[in-house]
């Protein structure tokens, strides 16, 4: 089987509600659109992938992917999945992490569908269903906060992460709202999105540490390799950092031999699709490290996070980015909650899940080939 042409249909996003993370993201709005990336074959089988998110519009990548990525897929046989990410990488300068990532999503799902098996039987399922945590936006108040954490935990959800305003006496002021309405027992992070300088990153993880926190993520700016390893040295609670750590799945090793971070952290979009998803997870494992899969920014990469998380060990939980109308959109059923606070795996060839065609026929607003 040869892949016959690559397209890209770009469809808009409206209606996307008031969201900010922190002051990466800054504060979006309105509208958006995606990219349905679609792999065809002489055999008549598609590999899709989504390319954007609600933050970052695929129109802004759309070209680069066409212009660097396409030729090397074109007549190329899906199934040598690895030569094929290799070849892409070799342009991550030329386009972005996130082309190549949707290119990869897209060969994953092409390569299931021949195969006739889900993506995390493909790859060596170890679970079928994992827990969920519902991950704030940047709320309010610290009422805000505390009132949307009890609301996740009578829904039977077992863990909450804060995006605090990244003020460090206020983010206090939130952490400790949050622990006294939730209780002791229901596990709590925080994600300061790489916002502090040291003395405050140590103040607000000493204060985090005393009330049991689960982990603290991404306090310093994400090369701060020397202050990491200082602030590791001080606390005893988890640091999460690697997110996005510049140089992809390979500068995870300065981390390690640094000893800079507990756990290693990415998802499709910032690391580069599936394949260095994957390579990042196994090479955690053989650290007894975590790796934490963080959300793909849309529908389609948080499916392909629930199948690789679905098919390794060492990550503990799902993240389920709020809200839910800057996250989720295209398609025709997407990943849900059950009663216990779990998500289960797609059981569809491929990625396997159903994409809303109509909407992106109705959304439409350019096809790039």
């Amino acid at each position: 089987m040869k892949i016959t042409d690559l397209t890209v249909t770009l469809f808009g996003w409206p209606d996307i509600p008031a969201t900010t993370y922190g002051r990466h993201t800054g504060r979006f709005s309105g509208e958006s659109d995606l990219g349905l990336v679609a792999l065809q074959t002489d055999g008549g089988l598609v590999g899709h992938a989504f390319l954007g998110s609600a933050m970052r519009p695929a129109s802004l990548d759309a070209q680069g992917l066409i212009q660097y990525l396409k030729p090397l897929v074109v007549g190329q046989d899906p199934l040598d999945r690895e030569r094929l990410w290799q070849m892409l990488w070799q342009r991550n300068r030329a386009t972005t992490l996130r082309t190549i990532g949707a290119v990869d999503v897209a060969l994953w799902d092409l390569c299931g569908k021949i195969a006739g098996l889900p993506l995390h039987r493909l790859l060596g399922s170890y679970r079928t269903r994992v827990p969920a945590y519902a991950s704030s936006a940047v709320l309010g108040s610290p009422q805000a906060y505390a009132d949307e954490a009890i609301r996740f935990k009578k829904e039977g959800w077992t863990a909450y992460k804060i995006h605090p305003p990244t003020d460090p006496v206020v983010d206090v002021e939130v952490c400790r709202a949050v622990r006294r309405a939730v209780g002791d027992s229901f596990k709590v992070m925080l994600d300061s999105t790489w916002a502090y300088e040291y003395p405050d990153a140590l103040r607000v993880g000493k204060v985090i540490e005393e009330l049991g926190f689960h982990w603290y993520e991404d306090p310093l700016a994400d090369d701060d390799l020397y202050n990491y390893v200082k602030l590791k040295q001080q606390l005893s609670i988890p640091i999460l950092a690697t997110e996005y750590a510049p140089g992809g799945f390979t500068a995870l090793a300065p981390w390690i031999v640094a000893r800079a971070t507990d756990y290693l952290r990415g998802d499709p979009a910032v690391k580069g699709g599936i394949t260095p998803l994957v390579k990042s997870a196994h090479l955690a494992e053989a650290f007894h490290m975590s790796f934490e899969i963080h959300h793909g920014g849309n529908s389609l990469n948080n499916v392909a996070n629930l199948h690789v998380i679905m098919a390794i060990k060492n990550c503990e939980m799902f993240e389920v980015l709020l809200p839910a109308g800057a996250q989720k959109y295209g398609l025709a059923q997407d990943i849900e909650v059950d009663a216990q606070g779990m998500v289960h795996a797609f059981e569809g060839p491929g990625l396997g899940a159903a994409i809303d065609f109509d909407l992106i026929a109705r959304r439409k607003t350019a096809i790039l080939s």
